[in-house]
């Protein structure tokens, strides 16, 4: 992959192409770039940048996700959780996505991580590296976009409820209904072109950020007579997990932005899609996960300061806490505004996350890798989407939605996804630091130097992460009040795992290409070990050189 930005020409050779392949049907660099990549383009580069990042933020989309993820902070530390609960976390995922940027600036593929550790991990252990990272991922994309629906759903009860004061309201049973149907619809809405979503994306973002902004004010305004002091909403510590320990309390706190700061990655695999891909992409992925960052950190300072007493959050009857909060501070007619547009924007999350799963599942389809891949990969040739592997993400969700009967749905479909999702982001990181650190060639955006200090940061703190997040959010869990994040993640484990070590070991050898192959098991694994070799001539070369 040409490293130098000013490099515009690309050869037949260099593009895994022979002189009678239809080179002229790749129209412009991105194209050539992926048949390097040993793929050929099956996509319209319809994405801009400002609809890539448009994307990234309405999944991660800041204001609905403060909202709900709202009781981990206040009964894990209150103010103090709230304030520095989800600032702390969100520095750490900056590393994170960087490092993820500089990948994704060298690789922009739709297969994306498990793309990554591919190329990145040693000839021997390539394939393995990459079914592990492509199966953590494809779980990971399932469970967050069980968990976006599932809180929408969870959303329009609570709206339902405070509009007939307590009058409706909607058990487990027709939550889980509303669910199914929000599935359904954003089976449909996703099977559209690519290009009407991302630019659909766009007017959501809009008014994702403009009513975050306002009801940052709005808070701070209105509370009022119930408006804390500074020193209470900066220092107040209250711990209403049942946990003794105070500090193991205030990490609980960490499940808000961690489980907020999931699915960024939908940039690169959506750069298949995205016109200048090696700069747009990794652009995308730093920006949204930095105003994310700091838009959710300012909203949850106002909220501090809006909230006159923890205990009376926790034990609303509202599905979701926040919408106390918003009824007590700005009136029912202030609250059900608010509410209205908080259902749109966890719609259009949904609908974003419904995009970049189907996406996952089809690079990791077109590799073979999944039951049935000759289905899940196919692209409708009207849509030029992956239809098949829509429909397919959706009736995933919908069985890990039966979570959604349990007290502690909400912390197991966050931990499944947090954990499955970051072991598939880390996977290549660690690579990128060890085997791949003499072969990597970054693109446009790269870390330099700083590669080792941010990578090695993003390592051990998402280690951190998936040991927290296997712990259940109470003491003494019972069956309805379990974490059950480990069910999930061990089930998928050893399917993957049984798959590998009977069947998969004989036949995988990792993403395979789709241009320029001379034979019918040519694998960009294979060619491990000759890139490894043409990057330690350059690097001899450089040096002596030098």
């Amino acid at each position: 992959m040409p490293s130098d930005e000013k490099r515009t020409v690309v050869t037949c050779e260099e593009a895994g192409l022979d002189e009678h392949d239809s080179l002229a049907t790749i129209r412009h660099a991105d194209d050539l770039l992926l048949a390097k990549l040993g793929y050929k383009s099956e996509f319209r580069r319809k994405i801009s940048l400002i609809e890539s990042t448009a994307i990234v933020l309405s999944i991660l989309t800041p204001l609905a996700s403060v909202t709900v993820t709202l009781p981990f902070p206040l009964a894990s530390g209150g103010h103090v959780g709230m304030v520095y609960g989800w600032i702390i976390p969100c520095m750490f995922v900056m590393t994170v996505a960087a490092s993820m940027a500089e990948l994704t600036s060298a690789m922009p593929t739709s297969g994306g991580l498990y793309y990554f550790s591919a190329r990145l991990a040693p000839r021997r252990w390539a394939p393995l590296a990459c079914w592990i990272t492509g199966w953590a991922n494809v779980t990971g994309q399932v469970a967050l976009m069980c968990s976006s629906d599932y809180l929408t759903a969870q959303m329009i009860a609570t709206a339902l409820e405070a509009r007939s004061d307590g009058a409706v309201k909607l058990g487990l049973g027709p939550t889980y209904g509303l669910m199914i149907a929000l599935l359904v619809s954003h089976g449909i809405v996703c099977s559209f072109k690519t290009s009407i979503l991302a630019r659909i994306n766009v007017y959501y973002v809009v008014l994702n950020l403009g009513t975050l902004i306002a009801l940052t004010v709005a808070l701070l305004v209105c509370s009022g007579g119930q408006r804390v002091s500074a020193k209470t909403a900066f220092t107040s510590f209250e711990n209403n997990t049942g946990w003794s320990n105070n500090g193991w309390a205030f990490l609980l706190s960490f499940y808000a932005p961690m489980w907020t700061m999931v699915g960024y990655d939908s940039a690169a695999h959506l750069s298949e899609e995205t016109t200048g891909a090696a700069r747009v992409a990794p652009i995308a992925i730093v920006s949204a996960v930095a105003s994310t960052s700091l838009l959710g950190w300012l909203l949850f300072i106002a909220i501090s300061f809006s909230t006159a007493s923890i205990p009376r959050l926790l034990q609303t009857d509202f599905t979701i806490p926040a919408g106390q909060l918003y009824l007590d501070v700005l009136g029912k007619p202030g609250m059900l505004v608010v509410w209205s547009i908080l259902i749109v924007l966890g719609y259009a999350c949904g609908m974003a996350q419904g995009v970049d799963a189907s996406r996952v599942i089809f690079a990791f389809s077109r590799d073979n890798a999944l039951p049935g891949s000759k289905w899940w990969k196919r692209v409708h040739p009207g849509t030029r989407t992956p239809v098949n592997g829509v429909w397919l993400v959706m009736a995933l969700s919908a069985i890990l939605g039966l979570l959604s009967f349990s007290d502690a749905a909400l912390t197991s479909l966050a931990g499944a996804s947090v954990i499955a999702l970051y072991t598939s982001y880390i996977t290549p990181i660690f690579l990128r630091l060890t085997s791949g650190r003499h072969t990597f060639e970054p693109g446009p955006f790269s870390l330099g130097w700083w590669y080792m200090p941010i990578g090695s940061t993003a390592v051990a703190w998402t280690a951190f992460v998936i040991v927290l997040f296997l712990f259940p959010s109470g003491v003494n869990p019972t069956a309805d009040t379990m974490n059950y994040t480990v069910v999930v993640i061990m089930g998928v484990f050893m399917f993957a795992s049984l798959s590998w070590i009977f069947s998969a070991r004989k036949w995988f050898k990792g993403p395979v290409r789709t241009i320029g192959t001379s034979t019918s098991d040519d694998s960009i694994a294979h060619d491990g070990e000759e890139l490894e070799e043409k990057n330690e001539m350059r690097i001899e070369e450089r040096e002596m050189s030098g």
